[in-house]
């Protein structure tokens, strides 16, 4: 590989992966239901809407979940590992393995979105317990319906929550899962945008 193929296929990796997050935490905000008027939020409805909207004409959403914006997570998902795979001199492989691969990097990507939101919201609460922020808003939009059950399982015990604890735990359990499933369908680890 060539200097030149190595700096192309990270600004490829690099350019994706931020819309790909993009697209992925719009779903994410869509699904928990968040605050539209969060300028967070209506920054990433606008940077998204020009390619969701064609497509939301197309497949609308069921039940609150928006189908638009994960079918675009998984195309572009998909885009970035043939993207890679051509700067790489490789051929991409059969269409099914390119769509598993996809489905195992989005997921991924989920799972490490929701490690980051819950390391930020801990640290956001020892450092700015109280904050009005628009971004500590949406983490904790975004991390609480996933905790709830977490708080119920393990109540706060001598007022410290140590239900994060077990979120951690089941968040790399998933993760050493993924990158096995991947290991087992070929995937290299360095294709997919999030494992």
């Amino acid at each position: 590989m060539t200097a030149l193929n190595e700096i192309f296929g990270y600004l490829i990796q690099t350019l994706l992966s931020l819309y790909l997050m993009a697209m992925l935490l719009r779903f994410l905000l869509q699904l928990v239901r968040a605050d539209f008027y969060n300028p967070i939020s209506q920054f990433l409805v606008k940077i998204t809407n020009p390619v969701v909207m064609p497509v939301r004409r197309i497949i609308p959403g069921l039940g609150g979940i928006d189908l638009s914006s994960l079918l675009l997570s998984l195309l572009l998902q998909l885009a970035g590992i043939v993207a890679l795979l051509l700067v790489n001199g490789l051929g991409p492989p059969n269409i099914l393995l390119l769509l598993v691969w996809s489905v195992l990097g989005v997921v991924a990507l989920l799972v490490n979105i929701y490690f980051f939101a819950l390391l930020a919201m801990i640290i956001l609460s020892w450092v700015a317990p109280g904050s009005h922020h628009p971004a500590i808003y949406l983490l904790h939009q975004i991390t609480e319906p996933v905790m709830a059950p977490f708080r119920k399982a393990l109540p706060p015990m001598g007022g410290m929550d140590f239900s994060p604890i077990l979120l951690f735990i089941l968040i790399n359990v998933v993760q050493i899962a993924l990158r096995h499933m991947a290991a087992g369908v070929g995937l290299h680890p360095a294709l997919v945008i999030g494992l």
